[in-house]
């Protein structure tokens, strides 16, 4: 399947419901950079000459035997700190009291609230025209771009207004399937648990429960992937209807052990990882955001390409190298807690819960702790167990490209018949003798043998 993207808060076409990607109104600034410059110069080439590029790739895809789906971006507040940047509606700079929090100063702020009717019929005027215009298998809604959608307080109150936001919309993707011939499918992107997603009025559970979507993708926003999607807890508390719902936990691109990492791109063990832990918890599918050319990955051509060709099956994955790294929840509800558990001071150490897919049965297993940068770290010395047995420290880690913030990698190597299937358990701490360390960075890695 391919998602294609036609917006932001413009669209990248000629429309009749959005302002174009080329259209600069009442003061805006001209695109600045030679991507903004590219992307505007070259979609109002495109439109001048006759050509519209989301209905040349839908066909393309379908030659190509390859499922085209439109993804509309719910809403986008990329630059909203400059009032005046290229990328803006007019829909939005004229209307200051619709944003979530006017008067605001935040992006989170800057967001359009959809309690306002206005909004929604804004929304719902390029839903009606994105059905009208093209023929994709599926419309997805991109709740996700960028998750804050209600006035603070406003959100239990948001989500019954959503919900029926997905019924108008569940009713156009059934018209519009008779009028094409074939199913035009309906899904979501949602943050990654069943009651963060409820609490900010995104009721992926109810939506679900009543039919209105045939794919849920619980999603981290953007800052990590999270590599703790509890898949089996959203088909819990949707029921008996998940045996209808395309359940699709989404990864992204980065990867920050705590918010104020500095982020890293994936690697290719680091997203089997993600995949092996998401099959293991009954996905039925993997999604990828912002996994686009120029080859994002670390790794680069070779690793992208190596995604591309070989893909993420359950039946690959588990039999390559894979990651399961420690990161946190990005997109939470109000009250709740991110789970950040990085970094953690040495001498103190812990305990972590890590979900690291199936058991692996001819491997090999490490626990990596990464530390930040002191002028002691060389002399200090730790102790690991998995599930309560010891790990025996193997190696320094070399190539230190694969992690973020860390100035010394520690490999521990663990007793494979220790690993579980599912939930980890590892405990970690330094050893009295040295200056403390803080520990920034923790994995398990499975490397078949």
């Amino acid at each position: 399947h391919l998602f294609l993207c036609p917006n932001a808060m413009k669209a990248s076409h000629r429309s009749q419901a959005r302002d174009a990607i080329w259209e600069f109104k009442e003061g805006q600034k001209l695109p600045d950079n030679d991507f903004a410059k590219k992307w505007c110069d070259n979609a109002r080439l495109l439109a001048e000459r006759g050509l519209d590029p989301y209905a040349v790739w839908i066909a393309r895809c379908r030659v190509k035997k390859i499922s085209p789906w439109l993804s509309m971006r719910m809403n986008d507040v990329h630059n909203v700190d400059d009032v005046d940047n290229y990328i803006h509606s007019s829909f939005w700079r004229k209307h200051p009291e619709y944003w979530r929090v006017p008067g605001g100063k935040g992006w989170t702020d800057r967001a359009l609230d959809f309690g306002i009717p206005e909004v929604r019929a804004h929304a719902m005027a390029y839903v009606k025209e994105l059905l009208e215009r093209y023929d994709p298998d599926g419309l997805e809604l991109d709740w996700m771009r960028f998750g804050y959608h209600f006035r603070p307080g406003k959100e239990a109150e948001g989500a019954v207004l959503l919900t029926q936001f997905m019924r108008d919309v569940r009713s156009l993707t059934r018209e519009w399937s008779k009028k094409r011939g074939h199913p035009i499918k309906l899904g979501a992107r949602v943050p990654t648990l069943p009651n963060a997603a409820h609490g900010l009025g995104m009721d992926g559970v109810a939506w679900a429960r009543e039919g209105l979507v045939d794919m849920l993708v619980p999603t981290p926003f953007w800052a990590t992937t999270d590599f703790d999607i509890p898949i089996e807890l959203w088909r819990k508390e949707i029921g008996r209807a998940a045996k209808k719902v395309v359940l699709a936990p989404g990864a992204e691109i980065l990867v920050r052990a705590y918010p104020a990492a500095k982020p890293i791109e994936q690697d290719i063990n680091s997203i089997r990882g993600f995949a092996a832990s998401a099959w293991q918890r009954g996905a039925d599918a993997i999604y990828l955001f912002n996994f686009m050319d120029p080859a994002p990955m670390t790794g680069g051509k070779k690793a992208y390409r190596t995604l591309l060709e070989v893909g993420l099956s359950r039946a690959v994955v588990v039999k390559q190298a894979r990651r399961h790294e420690v990161t946190y929840r990005d997109t939470v509800a109000p009250g709740m807690s991110s789970e950040v558990r990085l970094p953690v001071d040495g001498l103190k150490g812990g305990t972590i819960r890590l979900h690291s897919g199936p058991k692996p049965k001819r491997a090999e297993a490490y626990v990596v702790l990464g530390l930040a940068q002191t002028d002691t770290m060389a002399r200090s010395r730790f102790e690991v167990t998995i599930n309560g047995q010891s790990c025996a420290t193997a190696s320094e880690l070399a190539d230190l490209s694969t992690f973020s913030g860390v100035a010394r990698g520690v490999r521990f190597a663990c007793p494979t018949k220790a690993i579980r299937d599912g939930q980890n358990e590892i405990q970690f701490r330094q050893l009295p003798g040295e200056a403390e360390q803080k520990i920034v960075w923790i994995e398990l890695q499975v490397v078949p043998k």
